[in-house]
């Protein structure tokens, strides 16, 4: 253990005693058995976000939104949004407007990762996903977990964002464990033949220039096991039972009509979902030979001197900029037929 890493670690761990809080105790206590039965790291791959920077805060980078996208261009598309609706709704004056909806022009001809506007710095922002694995699949959620006090079945509305108004601030870690984690994937790189040369470049450099690691929070999903690989099923969720919710919506509605199952098959998974909603916080079911699991999920963003990492030249890419919202003047006008 370097020196660093060392005083790191007895700095959290001081923390931990000071703050004499039970709970934090036990939550510690869970990470420590988690890193025994699952003690494998399985990395999905990227995802990215939005961040900002206001004017005046020359420290913390806060994210906008949930870290989540495929591609840097669904960021980069959700950016052009953002921009083009204060524009609409908040600008402050037709100068305030001009120079909104001249950042969307620009996020409609080009792969920008960041753009200034108003002295406000909006970023694309590149994390990695990754679950813990052991011998028998990917973590479920933990007992310290957060839950609902009365979990409901019910369909709601989609939960909100448990990312937005994050700040991407190095060493605010909540215990002992995270910050061992984070310290350990500061080193984190793509590494084998089976990534092109462009993505290992890209990824030392990544450790090179961002050298810092935050953690987000904890989400949770949905997998299927299909042989020994485990694969996502749907969004990421800001606690179990939303992905539990998720997982029962999958078996009696979404699953059904995206196999074209028949009317035998429809009411075994309609089963699976009673079976699985009668046991309260159950994390698996089995339907015929399928075998799904609630999984906790993890994300990390790099931070350099100046912020979090944007997109990589070697990401992959699925779509274009393009033209997304109907063409506005600087007087707010909106006209559908350009």
């Amino acid at each position: 253990m370097s020196d660093d890493w060392k005083r790191q670690i007895d700095a959290l761990h001081s923390e931990l005693v000071r703050r004499d809080d039970p709970a934090a105790w036990v939550s510690e206590a869970d990470a420590l058995d988690a890193s025994y039965l699952y003690p494998h790291l399985a990395v999905r791959g990227p995802v990215f976000g939005l961040a900002a920077r206001e004017p005046g805060d020359e420290t913390d980078w806060r994210l906008l939104n949930d870290v989540m996208d495929g591609t840097p261009q669904q960021a980069r598309d959700g950016l052009n949004s953002l921009l083009w609706f204060k524009a609409k709704d908040s600008a402050d004056g037709r100068a305030e407007r001009r120079a909104l909806l001249a950042a969307v022009a620009r996020l409609e001809q080009e792969r920008i990762n960041e753009v200034t506007v108003l002295g406000t710095r909006y970023r694309v922002v590149r994390g990695e996903e990754f679950a813990r694995a052991g011998d028998d699949g990917l973590e479920p959620p933990r007992p310290t977990d957060p839950e609902p006090a009365v979990p409901s079945w019910d369909e709601r509305p989609s939960p909100p964002s448990h990312d937005a108004g994050f700040a991407l601030a190095p060493g605010r870690d909540s215990g002992v464990m995270a910050g061992a984690l984070r310290l350990a994937l500061r080193g984190f790189t793509y590494a084998g033949d089976d990534f092109p040369p462009a993505f290992r470049e890209d990824a030392r450099r990544a450790v090179r220039d961002y050298p810092e690691v935050v953690l987000l929070p904890v989400s949770f999903g949905v997998a299927e096991r299909s042989g020994e690989r485990w694969r996502p099923r749907g969004a990421l969720m800001p606690t179990p039972h939303d992905a539990r919710r998720l997982l029962v919506h999958g078996l009696t509605e979404f699953w059904p009509l995206l196999y074209d199952l028949d009317d035998v098959e429809r009411a075994e998974f309609a089963r699976a979902a009673d079976r699985f909603k009668s046991a309260g916080r159950a994390n698996e079911v089995v339907v015929r030979d399928q075998c799904f699991r609630v999984c906790r999920v993890e994300r990390m963003v790099r931070v350099g001197p100046d912020g979090p990492e944007p997109a990589r030249p070697s990401d992959v890419e699925t779509t274009e900029p393009m033209k997304l919202h109907p063409t506005m003047d600087e007087h707010g006008t909106i006209r559908y037929d350009e």
